[in-house]
């Protein structure tokens, strides 16, 4: 079982994606649970989104959210992709991809302290 809490939702659409995912994942059997977790992240290049966090499998995870943005026809964030060098620092790092359907258009890396519980924030924004 793996989470992530860089995945987001186009701001206003939180509520009813939440609730269209955990039913698809519970009608098609998929380890999947996902919940909103009140934190919103105001991007320069794509508009606010609401941040959720998930249980489950990476792969349903991605599946399911994608569809969502081409069913709904909104931006998510994917998020869950780590750096690849392994250096001891004081704060983690996570990227993400902003999606509209199939189409990535742009990526955001995002930090956080290592030690507290303190939300994720937009260190950096690229739009392709």
């Amino acid at each position: 079982m793996a989470d992530s809490e860089t995945f987001g939702i186009e701001k206003g659409f939180g509520i009813e994606v939440i609730e269209w995912l955990n039913q698809q994942s519970a009608e098609k059997k998929m380890k999947l649970e996902a919940r909103l977790y009140n934190h919103t992240i105001a991007t320069k290049n794509f508009g606010e989104f609401e941040m959720f966090s998930w249980i489950g499998d990476v792969q349903n995870a991605r599946k399911l959210i994608i569809k969502a943005s081409k069913r709904f026809k909104i931006k998510i964030i994917e998020g869950g992709y780590k750096p690849k060098d392994r250096i001891f620092q004081m704060k983690k790092f996570d990227f993400a991809k902003v999606k509209k359907g199939d189409k990535t258009i742009g990526q955001i890396e995002f930090s956080a302290p290592r030690f507290g519980n303190s939300n994720w924030e937009i260190v950096d924004e690229e739009r392709h």
